[in-house]
Order: structure tokens, then sequence, then C-alpha cells
């Protein structure tokens, strides 16, 4: 039987990794130790000598030569959570060690939080919630302004794995769905029944826009202030992606001129914003602490897609979510 540990934050170890996950995989690897945090494994990296498979999550050790190193036998890194930019360094792709992420598990709960968002932002319902709460009177059949759930125009900014499940979700809508993605074909455009067009046409297009790109050199700072200025009246901005995409400080600006947009925002940078930072007090802003991952029961799933990855991998079978060096690259 092959041997393990678990390395992640202790807070939210149970969240990922709950009883039922651990009895799954402790049919098919000897946990040779209670959950460490990653200081707790560095402090004394000998256990390492022992082990094939490692699980982890949130908090992980960094997969440096010095770790690597230490763990000679190491086959697999099941990585219960979504991105592992932080995680793995250089080395780590020169010691023939698979691994495998929750990624797509965490990206289905960012999407329903986008679907939701776009609903809500079509509806106009946080300025409406606003003025009922100012106002303690409807406005009964008016309304005004919503641009309404029908026959809308929603802008999907990259068709990343998030992008697509957000496209996916909103085919039991009617509404329009255009995307910019400069790394998808035209036929995949076609394929998933979605109109490609430039990211300066999609603002100007586009009733919500939605986020959904990585963070990469390319792409820090894409979303210009011509883009907000171009957007169209009681429209909204959308952002789950990372803030850093965003010129933020051009953002405002239009914002502050443009009180018929709306921006939800689960992202900015840096995160939180500064203290004195007009986010927290733009009555066309709508702020949350980063919460479209994984959070609640959603963590649970992360730790089932691993035990799911776990029996492939003892199965033989090549890994559903596993990571290459060329993936990692990419990653946000």
């Amino acid at each position: 039987m092959l041997k393990g540990i678990y390395v992640m934050l202790p807070q939210v170890f149970e969240n990922v990794y709950r009883a039922e996950t651990q009895e799954r995989i402790s049919k098919h690897v000897d946990i040779i130790a209670g959950n460490m945090s990653a200081e707790e494994l560095l402090a004394d990296l000998s256990i390492l000598k022992e082990v094939d498979v490692i699980f982890s999550g949130w908090g992980a050790p960094v997969f440096d030569e010095t770790l690597l190193r230490a763990t000679p036998n190491l086959k697999a890194l099941f990585y219960g959570a979504g991105t592992l930019k932080s995680v793995l360094t250089d080395s780590f792709w020169e010691h023939n060690v698979k691994v495998t992420t929750a990624n797509v598990a965490n990206a289905i709960p960012v999407a329903e939080y986008s679907v939701a968002g776009i609903l809500f932002a079509l509806k106009n319902v946080w300025k409406l919630s606003s003025q009922v709460r100012k106002d303690k009177a409807y406005q009964l059949g008016l309304f005004a302004p919503v641009v309404g759930n029908y026959q809308s125009t929603v802008g999907i900014i990259s068709l990343s794995q998030v992008g697509r499940m957000v496209i996916e979700h909103l085919k039991h809508f009617d509404v329009n769905v255009i995307g910019y993605d400069p790394y998808v074909s035209q036929e995949e455009f076609n394929q998933l029944g979605v109109k490609s067009v430039s990211l300066e046409g999609l603002f100007e297009q586009s009733d919500v826009v939605s986020l959904h790109a990585p963070l990469l050199p390319d792409t820090e700072g894409m979303i210009k202030k011509e883009h907000f200025e171009s957007m169209k009246e009681n429209s909204s901005f959308i952002n789950t992606a990372r803030g850093a995409i965003v010129d933020e400080v051009a953002m405002i600006e239009v914002l502050k001129e443009r009180q018929d947009i709306t921006a939800l925002l689960d992202v900015t940078f840096p995160e939180p914003p500064e203290e004195d930072s007009l986010l927290y007090t733009m009555e066309n802003v709508v702020l949350t602490p980063h919460i479209a991952g994984s959070a609640g029961n959603e963590q649970a799933r992360l730790g089932v897609y691993m035990a799911d990855e776990l029996e492939r991998f003892i199965q033989g079978e090549s890994l559903k979510y596993e990571v290459n060096q060329v993936q990692f690259n990419r990653m946000t």
C-alpha cells in the first residue's frame, strides 16, 4: 500500500477532506500522520522519506528543490484547491511527479456566482434595492432603469474553464452571448454558440461584461479606461478573475462619471482594497470578499475530486485533472 500524508491549513482541512473522503483515501493509502500545516512539515522533513503521495490544498508548502529532495519516493501530489501557481517551482517538473488539482471543481462555484451576478445585474437588483431602502416605497411597474433578462447581451472575456461554464449555464436563459478570447478558434466559438468579437466590441455591445481571463503578463492591466468609457448605458461589469487584470484607478475614474454603470467586484488589486479606497463607498460598486470560489459545503467537492483522482491513479488510469508544465504556465 502507498504511504501518504496530508499537508494543508488545519482550519479548512476537514472542510475539504471530510471524514467520508478520508475513508475513501485510506482504502488505498496508509496515511502515516495526522494533517500537518506547512510550517510543521518544514520544521522536520524526515517524515517525507517514506511518502509516496501527498494530499494538500490551501496552505500547501512550496515544492522547491529542498522539499523534493527530502521526498525521494514521491509519485503524485493531489491538490484539493484551485491554482497551483504559488505551490510549484521550476524544480517540480524535473522530478517526474504527477500533479492533479481540483481546479475544475473550484471553477463550478465561480461560474455559479458569475451567472447569479449576471442575472441580478440585468435586473439592476443592487441599485433598486438601495433605492427602496432610501425611499421606503416601491415604483411599481416602472423599475427603471432595468435591462432585463430577455434578449440582452452578455459579454464573456476569456473562454477559460470558468468562462465556458458560464456560457453553458447561460444557454438556459434568453440572452445573447458574445465572447473575446484571442486563443480560441472561430470553429470553437461556433461550437459554443458564441459570437466572437474584439475586446473593444465586447464592451461596446454588452449589457453585462463578465471577466474570466487568467492573470498573466499579457493580461495584467488589460481592461483599460476606454473600455469602461465605451460601455452601454445602464450596463454592468463583473470581475471574478483577478483584480490586476483591470486598471482599477481608471475604472474608478469612469465609475465616478458614469453612475449608470454597476461594477460587481469579487476580486480587486490589492485585495482587500486599501482602507481609503473609493470602492468601499461608491454606490455603483458591489464588493464581495473573494467568495466566488469554493466556500462552505462547496469545499468538500474539492476533496471528493482528489479522492476520485487517487482511484484513477491506483487503477493506472489517466488522471482527469492532471496538470503539465505547459498548462501550469498558463494558470492564473
